[in-house]
């Protein structure tokens, strides 16, 4: 699968309702996209093993969408077959007390992933530039007034690409996906969750509020994505109305930048060699 059709690359004409987000390419059905997730699955694995053992890469996989976009369940389907022991999840949520007594990406700089393993932010500091901004709140986060200026979200905006392109050329890789569903879509899913009582607890009436808000949310994103996508960090929107086809590309998105990176297991040295060599004797004649 060639993923360049969902980068965003040329920025000046990036609009999100450009992209049909019921798209699913040459895959007709969900069982011949699941087999080749099984593929790439596997080798996801296998590359994460090399990652850790180098240890010389970071990867941050950046994931952002509308309520009911598909973050969770492509986490749970796609990141299946990675080691724990070198992956860790962080979700964001409403920021608390002593996170709005420190800068904005002080609570995502805790969690930025070691080299070696792979973070994965459901949601991240990109909703300081969504949430923050279609319900105002920016009055809340305690920043000095003469710092709140009509141009506090351009300044945001370079602050942020400032701040991936220090973790990129610190060897923390951010990949960053936006699940972009249809208004439709959305809909069909958040019924869902009030008909399947197995579904209930995921459902909040605080979604029906924020999807009166969709106009603006569409708005935001388009403006957050085409101003903070670069040629080294670049966003992918990814068509996410049918899950199965969303699940497919993440997989293969991450899978291209992780080869890209060229990683190999680490190499002994001679006397490195020569040490296991002596151990293997000591074993055997055990």
């Amino acid at each position: 699968m060639n993923v360049s059709e969902f980068r965003v690359t040329n920025k000046s004409k990036f609009k999100l309702n450009d992209i049909k987000t019921s798209y699913t390419g040459d895959f007709n059905s969900k069982e011949d996209a699941q087999k080749h997730l099984i593929k790439n699955i596997e080798q996801m694995s296998e590359i994460q093993s090399k990652l850790y053992a180098q240890g010389k890469y970071g990867i941050l996989i950046i994931f952002q969408a509308m309520d009911t976009g598909g973050k969770d369940s492509a986490i749970k389907h796609v990141m299946s077959g990675l080691n724990p022991q070198g992956t860790k999840v962080y979700s964001f949520k409403e920021p608390s007390a002593e996170e709005l007594s420190h800068d904005y990406l002080w609570k995502a700089h805790k969690h930025i992933p070691e080299r070696g393993q792979i973070g994965i932010f459901n949601r991240s500091y990109y909703e300081e530039l969504l949430v923050v901004r279609v319900h105002n709140l920016i009055k809340n986060q305690r920043i000095p007034e003469e710092f709140i200026t009509d141009s506090i979200w351009k300044k945001r905006f370079e602050q942020i690409k400032n701040f991936e392109k220090y973790l990129y050329e610190n060897g923390i890789i951010p990949i960053k996906i936006f699940l972009h569903i249809s208004k439709e879509e959305q809909k069909k899913r958040l019924l869902e969750r009030i008909n399947d009582k197995t579904k209930n607890w995921k459902f909040s009436e605080s979604d029906i509020k924020e999807r009166s808000h969709w106009d603006k949310y569409q708005q935001f994103y388009e403006e957050a994505i085409r101003e903070t996508s670069s040629k080294s960090i670049p966003w992918f929107v990814v068509p996410a109305d049918k899950k199965w086809f969303a699940r497919l590309v993440i997989s293969q998105i991450i899978i291209d930048k992780l080869e890209e990176l060229k990683l190999e297991y680490p190499t002994l040295s001679k006397e490195q060699y020569d040490g296991l060599e002596e151990c293997r004797k000591k074993l055997i004649e055990e």
